[in-house]
């Protein structure tokens, strides 16, 4: 390491939420609970919401699955607040549900005694809110990820009429001999001998990291009530589990309290095996990065029918990764879109070629129009159009990556010089018939520019023609 330098001291921690003896604000069931976590950023007396975990249906004593990991700072003084909430119908804003009570403390609090149960609190409420119960831990560096499959066999069923519905919890060990719940699968209906769906399970939340770390398994029935019948439970480890398919990965469903009451008489809630087990690296998008690989990112800019108020980037981010919400940056979409389509191992160099497509239909409205897509404001106030937003907050992320800086920048869907007959749905923006690239973003924006004063808007959307030239290319 270089000297005279410094290195602010973080590590990343995952902390897991459950809570006990909640109050009950619905009639004729149980709380359908959640955990919102917000935090104070530096400086500033404003809470903001991080993160949420899942919401579960009638019960007063959940243990959340989903983990809240958050970067830890030692030198600063980080503020968490928990707040919990009981779930009454699918709208996202927390103000339209059941405030349950809330919990404020530190992360350094956290991290420093690594478990705390502390009374949640709620300032219009006299009667107990109950207790939230918060695990700390640091997260390893394991970048493996574990594939595995269960199936169930003759399960016990003590239905009269119909059959049981069981899934399974995972709990792993931690130092203080307490279980943490790391996963829960979905009950599969109505069967006694269940195929539950694979899952993927990052080891350094399943088991640390930590190969032969205790993992415990609890089958059990699901009820509508809340209140989930125990059939039995296991002990393995991620080294064992991995053997995959074969004698030493099939369990006995054992309920320990149940067998001490019958002695000689109790038999097991039937068996789990394992169908299938395997592990692999996963690299994220800096790895690729570092570890060199080509990056091709093709963007097609079209805003037709767009009329929500978010920003351009975000309508065009949301437009290339389909899947990406649209609260997150511009540089996290092209991110998330640009490793969708990478695989295999890493090779020798970066090397990121961006391909840009911009839509010149006429359903963009009229560039002189001030409700178009295209206008172009020319009383000098510096107002960007949603296209010039879009292209400058992509191609500014875009272009750190890219090493000539140089863009072939394509449109469509308009009539072009010097006759105006046909519609092109293809032709260079720069105007240049033999070269189409622009240089850094600034090109791209003066190219486009000048593009709407040469061309008639017409229509119909149709990239067709451009998708076709860039995989010839």
């Amino acid at each position: 390491m270089a000297g005279g330098t410094a290195i602010n001291p973080t590590s990343l921690i995952e902390l897991t939420i459950s809570c006990r003896n909640l109050r009950d604000t619905d009639v004729f069931s149980k709380s359908d609970p959640i955990a919102v976590l917000y935090y104070k950023p530096f400086a500033t007396n404003k809470w903001l919401e991080l993160r949420r975990t899942e919401c579960i249906s009638n019960t007063l004593n959940p243990d959340f699955v989903t983990k809240l990991p958050i970067t830890y700072h030692f030198e600063e003084q980080q503020h968490l607040k928990f707040c919990i909430y009981d779930i009454d119908s699918r709208n996202p804003n927390l103000d339209n549900h059941d405030f349950l009570g809330e919990y404020e403390c530190s992360l350094a609090t956290l991290v420093s005694e690594g478990k705390v149960e502390k009374p949640l609190v709620d300032k219009g409420c006299n009667v107990s809110c109950g207790n939230i119960i918060i695990v700390a831990e640091e997260m390893s560096a394991c970048r493996e990820e574990m594939t595995i499959q269960f199936i169930g066999k003759n399960l016990v069923n003590n239905h009269w009429f119909g059959k049981i519905s069981p899934f399974l919890e995972f709990y792993k060990a931690n130092e203080d001999n307490s279980f943490t719940l790391v996963h829960r699968t979905e009950p599969v209906r109505h069967c006694i001998n269940p195929v539950w769906k694979d899952f993927k399970a990052q080891l350094r939340s399943f088991c640390s990291g930590d190969y032969d770390r205790t993992i415990k398994v609890n089958c059990r029935e699901f009820v509508n009530s809340g209140n989930h019948k125990l059939l039995g439970s296991f002990m393995t480890n991620v080294r064992t589990l991995l053997q995959g398919p074969g004698p030493q990965n099939v369990y006995l469903l054992i309920d320990e309290d149940k067998k001490k009451r019958k002695g000689s008489s109790y038999k097991p809630g039937g068996e789990v095996h394992v169908s299938m087990a395997h592990v692999q690296e996963v690299f994220s998008f800096i790895d690729y990065l570092k570890g060199g690989t080509d990056l091709n990112a093709f963007i097609a800019i079209d805003f037709t029918d767009i009329t929500s108020e978010c920003s351009a980037a975000v309508h065009l981010n949301a437009f290339i990764t389909k899947d990406i919400t649209s609260e997150c940056s511009a540089a996290v979409h092209l991110n998330a879109f640009i490793a969708k389509d990478i695989s295999g191992e890493c090779s020798a160099a970066v090397h990121l070629n961006a391909f840009i497509a911009i839509d010149f239909t006429a359903s963009n409205g009229n560039p002189q129009s001030p409700d178009s897509l295209h206008h172009i404001d020319v009383t000098n106030s510096g107002k960007q159009n949603q296209y010039q937003r879009a292209i400058q907050a992509v191609g500014e992320i875009i272009e750190d990556y890219d090493s000539d800086k140089y863009f072939p920048v394509l449109g469509f869907g308009a009539r072009v010089p010097p006759d105006f007959s046909t519609v092109t749905h293809l032709f260079f923006v720069n105007g240049d018939a033999t070269n189409p690239y622009c240089y850094r973003v600034r090109g791209v924006l003066d190219a486009y520019h000048s593009c709407l004063s040469r061309v008639q808007l017409y229509g119909p959307t149709n990239f067709a023609p451009i998708i076709t030239r860039r995989v010839e290319r």
